[in-house]
């Protein structure tokens, strides 16, 4: 293996092992000297491959942001536009954060909870993909009206909130209590929810 190559290598252990400890224990738990006891690699070896502690936490949230799009974002454009699209985000999200309980759910989900009020870069970058997710869900549910599966005095917002309360409490029972009936739970909570919203002309 060239030098390149195993510095490559090295980086990618790093970034591994960093995520499943922001997972596990939260993005603020991160830090460069136990990631040096988890790897193996000396401590200075890890901040020569990551630079700072603040890049290991950005990097580690572009992980997340690249997993999520593989797992969840990609698939459920691969269905038609409106409700199926929406049933299909929301469902391949509350199953990632339901049953992947080792792995730590929603990285923005509960970085939000650890970061509310503490100012700064990361905050930042967590609200940005609060954000960035919930204007997805937005759009999806701004498509299901157009294409009448979604009554037209439903209110985004106010949907996309709901949705949003329930990946929570997900993670709330998958996390905190270990509740196994979590993701059957979910999907039943969706499903009601949904069909108030639901246009009379879509119903079956």
């Amino acid at each position: 293996m060239n030098t390149t190559a195993k510095s490559e290598a090295t980086y990618a252990t790093i970034l591994a092992a960093g995520y499943d400890m922001a997972a596990a224990e939260g993005i603020g738990k991160l830090s460069l000297g136990e990631l040096s006891k988890r790897t193996g690699i000396s401590k200075s070896g890890v901040f020569s491959r990551v630079g700072s502690l603040e890049a290991l936490q950005s990097a580690v949230l572009d992980e997340y942001d690249r997993r999520f799009g593989e797992e969840v974002f990609l698939p459920a454009l691969q269905v038609p536009r409106g409700l199926p699209r929406l049933t299909m985000q929301v469902d391949l999200w509350l199953k990632k954060i339901g049953n992947e309980t080792a792995r730590g759910g929603c990285l923005y989900t509960a970085g939000a909870f650890e970061f509310d009020d503490v100012p700064g870069p990361l905050r930042d970058r967590i609200e940005a993909g609060v954000m960035r997710w919930r204007a997805s869900l937005r759009k999806t549910v701004l498509q299901a009206m157009e294409a009448g599966h979604l009554r037209p005095d439903t209110e985004p917002e106010q949907l996309v909130f709901e949705i949003y309360s329930l990946a929570i409490g997900v993670m709330h029972d998958a996390r905190f209590l270990r509740a196994n009936a979590v993701p059957r739970r979910a999907q039943r909570a969706f499903n009601r929810l949904i069909s108030t919203y639901k246009s009379f002309n879509d119903l079956e």
